[in-house]
């Protein structure tokens, strides 16, 4: 086991050096497919592992991963899938876990080179890539509908940009370049740039003159620090970085310096929602003085700020459950109630992101709609009652996003359908990936239909809530100058309004659907 690849971490890099090593030879990939307590890894957590037994990757904090390995290269010869539990309920007794809990992992002696290259080359691509493991062991590339199938989601790592000059920039780039982590330093001093060069810093490109930045590269992955005490290079630098979709804008200087850098840049024209997006005085710890602390200090600011975003996705969005639908053309009763596959489509709705943390959940019922609003509620929802429901889907989407806007930790709003039955949190998910900071929307597509789920921005809000009569959500989003969609399968997208879709959706579990919700 070299160390150098031994304690790699992020999927793309051991996905990479699996390809590596199977070009050579076979290789085996362990996943964690399940925790329980405090495990060191989540579900997800990858091993590479050749038949000499060089391992790349980490499963726990050395418990149990020199017997992961010792099973793989079993696994490899004798070319069966192995399930393996450490930990609680375990029949390794002779390898207990420290924290008290439980790993489970599967090891696949020979996965699908294709799968697995399609998404390392998406995580190198910088999108994320979702790996689903069926009950046979089988890996796919994205989700899949099969019953029983584990979804692992991946996202890109974590990239640094940093425009200044002198120490500062220097010591992040150097503890953010040992830390792993892809840095670009924008420099416009020769010595400066020299010094970048000497620490071994690859990306490092000279700053000539702030008419003539380099083009923007920063996506959704990107944090961008700002080391410059520079007016002009300042309101240039901050003025591309805050129209672009980077997770963290920062710039240094103490309060009064970024009191005053945000009055120059409403000057400018920024909004006020651009200028909350940058933090300043950086740093979790206040008033770093020497270059080094600062560094950590920031360094750790901008982790934060990564990992909040990839395990907490919708901290500040309000999930907007539309339920107020009055049941015209289903034959006879509350559509609502119907059962499917075991469930009432309402409890199918009000399960939609149970295991993320959310601003609100928040649902729409009609004011003789009391068995809707019991079964919501037990599920944990804000009942909204509307009414004007009989008005048109105007007036509840209206109530919900009324209701969601009155709280200050609400930056956007998902809208969805509770008559959409097959939505996976995966599709929520990426709609929230899409939803960047120079976007005020993003909605469902298929083919060139717009359709929900739809997720809007604060600065959208007024334009939902004065919305009138049948007019749906795409009325606003097409007068919208900066929006993205997100395809949905057409099984995703069902919509049921008659007794005829829901037979349709009981039989056809993975046909096409013709049929898709409008908005």
């Amino acid at each position: 086991m070299q160390w150098e690849h031994a304690y790699l971490e992020h999927a793309q890099d051991v996905l990479g050096q699996w390809l590596d090593w199977r070009r050579a030879g076979e290789v085996a990939l362990v996943i964690v497919t399940a925790t329980e307590g405090g495990a060191v890894r989540l579900p997800g957590a990858l091993l590479a592992v050749s038949a000499a037994g060089e391992s790349c990757g980490y499963l726990s904090g050395g418990c149990i991963d020199a017997d992961v390995v010792h099973h793989a290269q079993a696994s490899l010869r004798s070319g069966r899938i192995e399930r393996l539990r450490y930990g609680s309920g375990s029949p390794f007794i002779d390898l207990p876990l420290p924290c008290g809990g439980a790993i489970e992992v599967w090891v696949l002696p020979d996965p699908d080179v294709e799968v697995l290259r399609g998404c390392h080359d998406r995580l190198a691509s910088r999108q994320p890539a979702t790996l689903t493991l069926a009950p046979s062991g089988a890996l796919r590339l994205g989700h899949s509908a099969e019953a029983r199938a584990r979804s692992f989601r991946y996202t890109p790592k974590l990239r640094l940009r940093i425009a200044g000059r002198g120490a500062d920039s220097l010591a992040l780039a150097r503890l953010a370049t040992a830390s792993g982590i892809e840095t670009e330093l924008q420099l416009r001093d020769g010595a400066d740039v020299q010094a970048a060069r000497r620490l071994g810093i690859a990306g490092v490109t000279p700053l000539t003159v702030p008419s003539a930045l380099p083009a923007l590269g920063d996506d959704p992955w990107t944090a961008f620090l700002l080391a410059f005490h520079d007016v002009d290079w300042e309101e240039a630098l901050l003025g591309q970085a805050l129209g672009g979709p980077a997770l963290y804008l920062g710039a240094v200087g103490s309060r009064a310096t970024h009191a005053r850098r945000c009055e120059r840049l409403r000057a400018a024209g920024a909004t006020e929602r651009q200028i909350e997006r940058l933090r300043g005085p950086v740093g979790l710890l206040p008033s770093m003085r020497e270059a080094s602390t600062l560094a950590v200090s920031v360094l750790a600011e901008i982790v934060e700020a990564y990992q909040r975003k990839v395990r907490c996705p919708f901290a500040s969005t309000a999930l907007v459950l539309l339920a107020a639908g009055q049941s015209h053309r289903f034959a006879e009763g509350d559509k609502l109630l119907a059962r499917l596959r075991g469930q009432r489509l309402i409890q199918r709705a009000a399960a939609a992101l149970q295991s993320h943390a959310l601003a609100a959940r928040i649902a729409v019922v009609g004011p003789d709609q009391a068995a809707r609003a019991v079964e919501l509620r037990a599920a944990g929802w804000s009942v909204v009652v509307n009414a004007h429901a009989a008005q048109g889907l105007s007036t509840s989407l209206a109530a919900g996003i009324r209701q969601a806007g009155q709280s200050h930790a609400v930056e956007a709003a998902l809208v969805m359908l509770a008559d959409m039955p097959n939505v996976p949190d995966a599709h929520l998910v990426d709609l929230r990936d899409a939803l960047t900071p120079e976007r005020s929307a993003v909605m469902s597509s298929a083919g060139a239909v717009h359709l929900p789920p739809a997720l809007f921005d604060r600065s959208v809000f007024d334009g939902l809530t004065g919305l009138g009569g049948d007019a749906g959500a795409g009325q606003i989003f097409r007068s919208l100058a900066h929006t993205a969609t997100v395809p949905i399968p057409a099984e995703w997208a069902l919509d049921i309004d008659t007794r005829e879709d829901l037979a349709q959706a009981r039989g056809a579990r993975g046909d096409t659907v013709s049929r898709v919700a409008s908005c």
